[in-house]
């Protein structure tokens, strides 16, 4: 199975870097617009993406078989915070995650820079959500223990 994930991950990389959106250039056009490329890749993915997670839906099962349940996430003013920051972390850098690595993979020497803020982000959410929850009234995080005994 894990030659699969390789494989697809390859597939999404190439994609990315053909299509344009893992192009820092692309990336700040989206954002100043002056550039409308992006907003095509990211509505043909939704297109695309779309029917087929209607159907698994409406089928109850992944495309390996298994049952498959998509919880609805809770909506709070995090997700609006968290937004904010995911956008202008992209607009700034020019990437999200999976283009970081597909950058990477490009030689481009800008994505180390951008995979290790996000690895400093990423470590700054974890220690730091407690203080972030309190002060901006947003829900805790189960721990993994909890989050383990109940499945």
């Amino acid at each position: 199975m894990i030659v699969l994930y390789v494989v697809l991950g390859t597939l999404f990389g190439y994609i990315l870097s053909r299509s344009g959106a893992a192009d820092y250039n692309f990336v700040q056009g989206m954002f100043l617009l002056t550039n409308f490329q992006l907003y095509g890749v990211i509505g043909s993915a939704i297109a695309i993406t779309a029917p087929g997670l209607f159907l698994l839906k409406r089928l109850g099962r992944t495309a390996g078989g298994d049952p498959l349940t998509i919880e609805t996430k809770p909506r709070h003013r995090g997700n609006i915070y968290g937004g904010i920051l995911f956008g202008i972390g992209w607009s700034i850098t020019g990437t999200c995650p999976g283009p970081i690595f597909v950058n990477l993979g490009e030689g481009k020497i800008y994505a180390v820079a951008a995979l290790a803020g996000a690895l400093v982000g990423a470590a700054a959410f974890g220690l730091g959500y407690a203080t972030f929850a309190r002060l901006l009234g947003l829900p805790g995080i189960p721990s993994a223990a909890r989050v383990s005994d109940s499945e």
